[in-house]
């Protein structure tokens, strides 16, 4: 009876996901991603129920660590970026927040700009669920006031990072979020998960050859560099070429949050001090790598 009030909202909720896609056919300036008033409570109350759904019976996601973030803290997440545009932790990550903190609580996402190029109907939905563009600018803004946010450093390189790298914190080397922790005095809470770049099997990049063949005439499609071009294997499609949406499969997530990294130095100096940044950098990736390795040693 449980399970099928559960589906009964999930329903419900998707329904009303349905109608917000609708709605918003054409272009809202207000929700471009360059401000944080696009953020919509309301919104988020209508889809939690299907984001539940998926967490208790599609993803069946056990989790852990959030004990380490005090209701009063702002704090700066950091993720692997996992499953394709699915992201399926993301989501998941998301509802165990407004399960704690309610969503009233702000908590902001820093997403790709080309997202509102690529997809403006599923971009401005996102932006009243959270997400604002991936710039320094609106990084600022958000901790400015006060509220959390959420980086994935790796972004569309890590999110189609090769199966066989599905247990590496892939970064590249990006060390912009590291600036901005440092920059504003907050500390660094690293998000990690296991499962959930398991519902596709991604077996290489062909970036570099598209790439050329771009560079040759060939125009990217919707006029956006996808930076990445992965061949997968996936639902619907079986095996898939491109950043192609996909259905997950049902794979059980286990996610954690870690204890916050603080660091010795803050302030603008220390924003401005290479090393120092790379030492920072490092010690994020050493830990992330590391809580990781025990998570998956862990669920296996």
């Amino acid at each position: 009876m449980e399970n099928l009030l559960s589906l009964s909202n999930a329903l419900r909720a998707l329904g009303s996901l349905s109608q917000q896609l609708w709605q918003q056919t054409h272009p809202n300036p207000h929700l471009n991603g360059w401000s944080l008033q696009g953020r919509d409570p309301e919104v988020l109350r209508q889809i939690l129920p299907l984001i539940g759904w998926a967490y208790h019976h599609y993803y069946r996601v056990s989790t852990d660590g959030w004990e380490h973030i005090p209701a009063d803290q702002t704090v700066m997440f950091v993720g692997s970026h996992n499953g394709g545009l699915a992201a399926p932790d993301m989501h998941m990550m998301l509802y165990d927040w407004c399960c704690r903190f309610g969503t009233e609580k702000p908590l902001y996402g820093l997403m790709h700009p080309s997202a509102w190029q690529a997809s403006p109907v599923g971009a401005q939905l996102a932006t009243q669920m959270g997400a604002v563009r991936a710039h320094p600018r609106m990084g600022l803004a958000a901790l400015s006031q006060k509220a959390s946010i959420v980086v994935y450093p790796g972004g569309a390189q890590d999110v189609f990072r090769p199966y066989a790298l599905r247990h590496k914190i892939c970064f590249y080397n990006r060390k912009g979020f590291i600036k901005l922790a440092l920059k504003k005095g907050v500390p660094i809470v690293p998000m990690i998960s296991a499962g959930a770049h398991s519902n596709l099997i991604v077996l290489g990049d062909l970036y570099p050859q598209v790439q050329q063949l771009h560079q040759w005439g060939m125009p990217w499609p919707m006029g956006v560099d996808p930076e990445v071009f992965p061949v997968y294997l996936g639902l619907p499609w079986g095996i898939a070429v491109g950043p192609l949406p996909h259905i997950p499969l049902p794979i059980k997530i286990h996610t954690r949050i870690c204890k916050p990294i603080e660091f010795q130095r803050y302030g603008a100096d220390a924003s401005k001090d290479k090393r120092y940044v790379e030492e920072c950098y490092q010690q994020v990736i050493t830990c992330m790598q590391a809580e990781l390795d025990a998570l998956v040693k862990s669920t296996s």
